[in-house]
């Protein structure tokens, strides 16, 4: 059955290339943070973005032991490895080769995020999504997704597109939320090839290449680097001369203040109070 594909006449722009902050999170676990509080405002409804990557098992072997989260959903994209999740509210799931895992933290949860390898190459990316102030108490949900269960198409120009949430060129994500509407594109692009994408003008979004290089309106973008998009066009074209991987990720914003304390993300001080009482008292999802 034929079907038409999106067909962007004026793409948005390259606002501004990240090259992302080396440092390490969990129990010495080496990453790029790609989005941190300095973004929050300009990429409103997502908060944080880490690319991990290694195949040396010093950098990630420790993994994330317990740890505390309040406020918001976390997703995790394994490109490669495995990684076993346990938390306070009874959920527990192991990670693997292309596979996601969703995680609503809402009123508290604590959880491990722990390799399940001794060696080999550790890839993939955590995406932190925020949570509306009505929302931020919800109960706990968690949700692993196998590779197999993401819903993916490839257009007449040979590109592979996983649909991990939102909606692009008629396929449904694995995912969809109803107040931020993100969108979490995987896109394998051949050489020689071009990828339309139609983003709602309300929508921020992003471009991170994780394989070779794309080029955006005549501007290179690089491995390993993040590219916030202008607002102003009706999607993003990405194309690549030689073989090239990215994901594109768009959300509307809540325009709600984001008040956050390590893993905590609220929207008043005193609600971050309350969060620290809460868990030093042990009235976390358990």
């Amino acid at each position: 059955m034929n079907r038409a594909f999106e067909t962007v006449k004026a793409s948005r722009q390259i606002e501004r290339i990240v090259n992302g902050v080396a440092t390490s999170d969990g129990a010495g676990v080496r990453l790029t943070r790609l989005i941190s509080q300095e973004l929050q405002k300009r990429l409103d409804p997502f908060l944080m973005l880490d690319n991990f990557g290694s195949d040396n098992p010093d950098d990630y072997i420790a993994g994330f032991p317990d740890h505390p989260h309040r406020g918001f959903e976390t997703i995790t994209y394994m490109l490669a490895g495995r990684m076993r999740h346990r938390d306070s509210a009874g959920h527990e799931g192991l990670l693997e080769n292309g596979g996601v895992q969703w995680m609503t933290a809402g009123r508290g949860v604590i959880h491990s995020e722990i390799p399940e390898q001794q060696d080999g190459l550790m890839e993939g990316f955590q995406l932190w999504l925020n949570l509306p102030s009505n929302k931020k108490m919800i109960s706990p949900w968690y949700r692993d997704i196998p590779s197999q269960e993401i819903p993916s198409y490839v257009t007449p120009d040979g590109v592979s597109v996983r649909v991990i949430a939102g909606r692009s060129n008629g396929v449904e994500g694995a995912v969809s939320r109803e107040n931020t509407e993100p969108l979490y594109l995987d896109i394998d692009l051949p050489g020689g090839s071009a990828f339309h994408a139609i983003l709602p003008a309300t929508h921020n979004a992003f471009v991170c290449v994780y394989r070779g290089e794309i080029d955006i309106r005549g501007k290179r973008l690089a491995e390993k680097r993040m590219a916030v998009l202008s607002n102003e066009g009706e999607g993003a074209i990405l194309k690549a001369g030689s073989p090239a991987r990215a994901i594109l990720v768009a959300g509307r914003p809540l325009n709600e203040p984001v008040v956050q304390y390590g893993p905590f993300v609220m929207n008043t001080r005193e609600e971050i109070y309350q969060a620290l009482s809460d868990f030093r008292e042990g009235r976390f999802a358990n």
